[in-house]
């Protein structure tokens, strides 16, 4: 930006001292990345400011959104439910006598401040419009969490039928204030702080709901994998899968399991022979599916992992020793069955079938049903190709009919054990 000087008896009309015109002299002010002020500059163009973002600092945005995103869902649903915690514990206490002013009443001399605060920013809120939902007309709906807090802490003998650990639930709650004071005001939240809230989010929930259960592992992917086709996680070797979802996790409590693969060895090798006895001997449903270690399909993948011959085939037949031995030492052995294949391998998949959500929650549990899917790659050992985890339903949006792909490979292991053969 170019300015005239400011001396007097200068400009457009004004005479110097010596009676000529004087020429303005040129101030070019340049501006600072610091605060976005110019400063002036002796000659040169004008400098324009660098608004845009780098890349990098787009990345770093885009970090912050993502750990303080997963954070805000979490503490979106505590608030949630224990807003209803609270309503249908002391709304019967209260509304009788006070109706609207029940929380107002609830809260009492030491919260009377906070109540009728609460209650202006409803007013505004009708005001205004901001209500979309009529459900939202609540005096509760404009508590904050410690609030709800303070209001069951002080009612504590009406919860306490209902909430067996107040020690718990404090505990857990003053984790979560932390992140919720980061991520109101939009600061950065510290991966370790996020794994701190997730954790006593769940642990919070669980107590809340009677200890049922009713939260699923990650709310998060709840929530956003309807767009994945039931794909909830990907791993990029079986390392990383095993960390983030190891075997006995994956098998806990299981009615059913289905396996299909070259030589199974995340369940042989991984899953100890007593454990799955016993897992079998609790009623969980066994197929397993092997490579034949006799066909050419396995001749042709030692060649292509440069294996010398017959080096996989005595893999597989050790695996296939190791699950009859399982199976001779169960009293019911038709519920676990082994047969042999001799297609090309195409993919290995564990599919597991878990428990039925029961109870008044089964509604908002997530199901149990669970995949591992890993393709198998020219040069690359199982141990070392991605990994996909399924989760039945996931990929359903409400009222979707569309099969996810749990189910398409759950009827590609059916159509493979119909041609397969049975191990004796």
């Amino acid at each position: 930006m170019v300015f005239p000087a400011g001396g007097r008896g200068s400009g457009p009309d004004g005479p110097d001292r010596g009676g000529a015109r004087a020429e303005a002299p040129t101030v070019v002010m340049r501006p600072t990345m610091t605060g976005r002020s110019l400063v002036p500059a002796q000659g040169g163009p004008v400098e324009v400011p660098a608004l845009a973002w780098s890349a990098g600092e787009w990345e770093d945005a885009y970090q912050r959104v993502r750990l303080s995103g997963r954070a805000y869902v979490w503490l979106n649903l505590v608030e949630q439910r224990l807003r209803s915690l609270v309503d249908e514990v002391l709304h019967p206490i209260y509304a009788p006598a006070h109706g609207e002013d029940w929380v107002t009443a609830a809260a009492g001399p030491a919260g009377e401040e906070w109540a009728h605060r609460a209650g202006a920013v409803r007013e505004v809120s009708r005001r205004k419009g901001y209500l979309l939902d009529p459900a939202d007309d609540d005096p509760l709906v404009f508590l904050t969490l410690p609030q709800l807090r303070e209001l069951m802490v002080q009612h504590w003998p009406c919860f306490e039928p209902y909430l067996a650990d107040r020690r718990e639930i404090e505990l857990a709650l003053d984790e979560l204030e932390v992140a919720r004071h980061v991520v109101s005001r939009n600061r950065v939240l510290t991966q370790t702080v996020l794994a701190q809230t997730e954790r006593a989010a769940a642990r919070l929930l669980a107590v809340l709901d009677g200890g049922t259960g009713g939260v699923p592992a990650d709310v998060v992917e709840s929530l956003v994998a309807g767009r994945y086709a039931d794909v909830v996680a990907v791993h990029a070797d079986r390392v990383r899968l095993q960390r983030d979802l190891p075997v006995e996790d994956l098998l806990d409590g299981a009615r059913r399991l289905d396996a299909l693969g070259i030589g199974l060895g995340m369940l042989c090798q991984n899953y100890t022979g007593k454990r799955l006895v016993r897992l079998a001997g609790e009623g969980c449903r066994v197929r397993l599916l092997f490579l034949n270690p006799a066909s050419s399909a396995v001749r042709r993948r030692e060649r292509e992992l440069g294996l010398s011959r017959a080096e996989l085939s005595r893999s597989i037949e050790m695996n296939i020793m190791h699950v009859r031995r399982v199976r001779a030492r169960l009293r019911d052995q038709g519920g676990f069955e082994i047969r042999v294949f001799d297609e090309t391998p195409r993919f290995t998949a564990y599919l597991v079938e878990g428990p039925r959500p029961t109870g008044p929650a089964a509604g908002r549990r997530q199901s149990r049903d669970l995949g591992v899917i890993q393709p198998y790659l020219r040069r690359s050992r199982g141990m070392e190709s991605p990994a996909l985890i399924l989760r039945g339903g996931a990929g359903q949006q409400p009222g979707g009919t569309e099969p996810g792909l749990l189910e398409v490979y759950r009827e590609e292991f059916e159509g493979v054990w119909a041609d397969a053969r049975n191990v004796s």
